[in-house]
Parts: structure tokens; sequence; C-alpha cells
């Protein structure tokens, strides 16, 4: 009955056992069985699936641990992680509004810190600096996809209207904004079919065209003026002109306008043609795509960078690399659509074929082009919230009738008052 000395053994000899175990299999890096464990976050479609399953077969010591987070999420999740570091990441995935990030590089890894520099020449320079800090210093993110926009028109209307109807035709005789109003014109008068969707996106892809925006390189505020006034009297023009629809930028509104024959054309980013296939099922086969009245730009596209807080930077920062590598950005177009920011591929055959919807042509020649000169600007850390307010302002007077003169004028009474909170 007397238990004592030989329950004390058996416990001694468990803990011992435990403490080996654990040990055993521990590579000096807080990781069992000499592998090393990333987390990585990311959003729906933003990174191909497949792409991060590859990622231990190329690197056997490396384990991913991915979580999808919802889209809408993503953002405010990111910030909060960077603010408590509390359940941070190590690798993430980042949208377009990557520079709202730049003032905190510090919360990144400096991706120059392990020979980024070797590689950026597989990437459009535009598409590499949005991740660049000003002073050129720090590289908080690698380029993932992008967002090249062109000019997607129904060829059938156009026909009707007696104006040009091949793409090379249309992006040489309907070049500048001054010839895509004087066509819309000219098509509503013969079809009654309105040749803009929305302002809106006639304001955005105005200031996506230019080199400048709302801010300059120092950060003060400059959409007074400039690029940005100009944008804003081509919109009111053309909602003067009574040739918009007035549609929502995307929704049911958008895709019943689209598909009953009510807008002629848009000028949109490369990832619009799947939404516009599911949107206009009864018009495939009449759509066309041309370069983009006013000059080439851009919408959207991400960036994959690493946390600060990552105990694993170097094995984290090799993972991105071979992910963003050129071909596996050809492979995550064919899969998915996710349009390369490496343009050593656009030329590969992976990235041709004729698209029946958009009456067998072959539209990813006009989007490599388009990325290809797409002008360098500068966002600025507040683009988003001042971008907002222009974007509510435009929608007031394209659907309330508010005065455009009064709307500018508050416009900038908002704008100023935001960025002196």
């Amino acid at each position: 009955m007397k238990r004592g000395p030989f329950l004390l053994i058996l416990l001694i000899g468990i803990i011992v056992f435990t403490l080996v175990g654990c040990s055993s299999g521990d590579d000096g890096k807080g990781e069992k069985d000499g592998k090393v464990t990333l987390n990585l976050w990311y959003w729906n479609r933003s990174i191909d699936d497949e792409l991060i399953k590859k990622v231990s077969e190329e690197f056997p010591d490396i384990k991913i641990n991915a979580q999808k987070i919802d889209g809408g999420e993503y953002k405010t999740k990111l910030q909060t992680s960077l603010t408590t570091s509390t359940g941070a990441p190590d690798i993430v995935a980042i949208n377009d509004w990557v520079t709202e990030f730049l003032p905190n590089h510090d919360k990144f890894v400096n991706l120059l810190d392990y020979g980024a520099d070797e590689i950026k020449d597989d990437y459009l320079e535009w598409k590499w600096d949005y991740a660049l800090t000003t002073d050129g210093k720090n590289l908080i993110a690698l380029p993932m996809d992008t967002g090249p926009t062109a000019l997607f028109y129904r060829e059938d209307l156009f026909a009707e209207a007696g104006l040009p109807t091949d793409p090379e035709e249309v992006s040489a005789e309907i070049a500048t904004w001054e010839d895509y109003i004087a066509a819309g014109e000219k098509l509503e008068a013969a079809t009654g079919v309105k040749m803009f969707d929305t302002i809106n996106r006639v304001f955005g892809q105005s200031i996506s065209q230019s080199d400048k925006s709302y801010f300059d390189e120092n950060d003060q505020f400059i959409g007074d003026s400039g690029t940005i006034k100009e944008a804003w009297d081509r919109a009111i023009t053309i909602h003067e002109k009574g040739l918009s629809a007035n549609t929502e930028a995307d929704g049911p509104e958008w895709n019943a306008s689209m598909n009953n024959g009510q807008v002629a054309s848009f000028i949109g980013a490369v990832w619009v043609k799947n939404i516009l296939k599911d949107a206009a099922p009864d018009t495939a086969g009449k759509w066309r795509v041309a370069r983009a009245p006013g000059g080439d730009g851009n919408n959207g596209g991400s960036f994959i960078g690493i946390l600060k807080s990552s105990k694993h930077p170097e094995e984290a920062y090799k993972v991105i690399e071979w992910m963003m590598k050129p071909e596996n950005q050809l492979q995550s177009y064919v899969t998915m659509d996710l349009f390369p920011s490496t343009p050593s591929v656009f030329e590969d055959e992976k990235m041709s074929s004729t698209e029946e919807f958009f009456g067998n042509q072959d539209t990813t020649q006009v989007f490599s082009e388009s990325a290809k000169n797409v002008k360098p600007r500068y966002f600025g850390v507040d683009f988003s919230r001042v971008n907002t307010i222009f974007d509510d302002a435009l929608t007031d007077v394209a659907k309330q009738g508010k005065d455009p003169d009064q709307a500018w004028k508050e416009v900038l009474e908002q704008v100023e008052k935001e960025l002196s909170r």
C-alpha cells in the first residue's frame, strides 16, 4: 500500500520523457520536426490556392499555414495586427492601398535587406515603386498582380452609330477624352444609348491616367487644382451633356444596364472582364476591348510583404520571392486571371487566347500594352479617405442633381476638415 516512492519515480520518469520528446525535432527555431511554420494572411482570389500548396514542395522545411480572411474585414484586421502585434502573421497580402502603410514601414520587413533589388528588373517599375518609401530606402512588399485598364465597348452599337469598330481603329480614332465625348454624342443621337456608365468611373480613370493625384510627395494636398480639377470638370461635362447612364459603379443596376444594352462602353480594369461576362451573358460576342481614350491607367492589383514581428523573415522572404517569380505569376494568370506584374511573360503563348465573349479577340494584347505604359504616381497615405469624399460628391451630382459648383466647394471644405484631424 506504500506507493509514495513508486509514484514519485514514475512521475519523474514521465516528466523526463516529455521533456526529451519535446526537445527532439526542435531545430532551434522553435519549430517541431525541423520545419518552420509561416502564417500567411490573404483574401479570396488574391493568391492562387494551388500556388500556396506548392510552397512546401519547393521548400520541404517550410510549412505554410494559410488563413483566408473576408475581403471586407481584411484591411481592418491587418491594421489591428500592426497596432497590437497580437496574432500577427508572418506573410501578408496587401491590396492597392499598400501606400497607406508606407508611414508604418518599420512594422514591415525591409525587403531590400534581403536582396530584393536583385529582382527589381523582373517587375513593372511603376508597380514596384508603389511599395517603396519616397526616399527609396524601404520596400515593404513585392508586386503581385496588376489592374491595367482599357476601353470596353459594344461593337454592334458602335457600328450602328457609324463609329469605328475594329479595336485598333477605335484606339486610333477615339484616342482622347475629347474624341470619346464627341463619339458619345454621335452614338446617343444615332441609337439613344448612353456611351458612359457612370461619371465616377470617368473621374477615377482620368486620375489613373495621370502622374499626379491628390497629394505631392511631401503629402501636401494638391487636389484643388491640376489633375483632380481636370478630372472633375470632365466628369461634370459628361453629366451635363447627358451622356452617362448614371448607374452604380457595380451591383444589380450596373449588371442590368450592361445586359440590356443601355450602355455602349466603359473604361475598366482587366479584372472587370469576368464581372462583365457574369453580368451580361446575353451580350456575348458583342463586346470588344481597345486602348483607353486619354491614356493607360491601372485600377487594382496586390502586393505581398512580411511583418517585422515574424520570427522567420529569411525563410518568409525566400517564400514570397519564389511565389512572385514570373513563371508563377504566369500560372496564376492562367488559373485565376491575376494579371502579372512581370512583363517578361506578356509575350508567352499562355497569356494569349481568343475569347468568344469578346468576339474572339485576344484582349490580353491590349491590357499588356496598357500595363507597360502606366505612369508612376504618388498616392499618399490619405488617398482612400480623400478619394471617397470626391467619389461620394459625384454620386450626389449624378443621382440627386446636386449643383456641381456647390458640390466642388463642399468637397474642398470637407477634405480640409478631414485632413486637419
